[in-house]
């Protein structure tokens, strides 16, 4: 939808953005453990352009994630990737899933898709108001865009609906949060930019 955006709109919009300052993972009272997850994409390394093929330019499958070792205690995971830098009032949710396992350790490429044909995670609802992965899709002219991939080790998995959106997250969430994970991909239209892969790491 967005690449529809003229590239002169787009830079007009330049300096409109939600802003980190709104991620779920700095919201007050949401993270309230020390811990940290050592989460990472075989596809793309830290803060580094996230490959076309996960994108609205490309197939607009999801990325492969995987993560180490969660604190003793954790009962889950919860997933929830935003765009920031969107022009917005809040940021653009790409994915929300939860009910991951504590024994997982990745979601495989294409993983987050509607709970009908994606793996065995309770996917929830994007700022499209749809189930699954909402491929990136900044505005041509509006520069380079965050896709801030955060996980969340939680205390206990409280119960949702079966299509969460982020408010419900937030909520379901909030001081049950052992460790948080941060990853973030980028992606722009209209400027130059290289693609550096992340870690080649094998599925545990």
């Amino acid at each position: 939808m967005l690449e529809h955006v003229p590239h002169w709109l787009g830079a007009l919009m330049r300096n409109v953005r939600a802003g980190h300052a709104k991620l779920v993972s700095v919201q007050d009272g949401v993270v309230t453990g020390e811990g940290q997850l050592d989460l990472t994409s075989p596809a793309f390394a830290e803060g580094a352009r996230l490959p076309e093929r996960f994108t609205a330019d490309g197939e607009g499958v999801s990325p492969p994630l995987t993560w180490g070792e969660v604190p003793e205690g954790t009962a889950g995971l919860a997933l929830i990737v935003e765009d920031p830098d969107a022009p917005t009032p809040q940021p653009l949710v790409h994915a929300i899933v939860w009910d991951i396992m504590p024994q997982d350790r990745f979601l495989a490429e294409g993983a987050i898709a509607p709970d009908a044909g994606g793996d065995a995670h309770d996917v929830g609802r994007n700022s499209y108001l749809q189930e699954g992965w909402l491929p990136p899709d900044p505005p041509t002219g509006h520069g380079s865009h965050d896709y801030v991939f955060q996980l969340f080790a939680l205390s206990e998995m409280p119960m949702l609906d079966m299509n969460p959106g982020r408010q419900e997250l937030i909520e379901a969430i909030r001081g049950r949060v052992l460790a948080v994970g941060l990853l973030t991909g980028t992606y722009s239209r209209g400027e130059e930019a290289t693609i550096t892969a992340g870690p080649v790491v094998a599925p545990a």
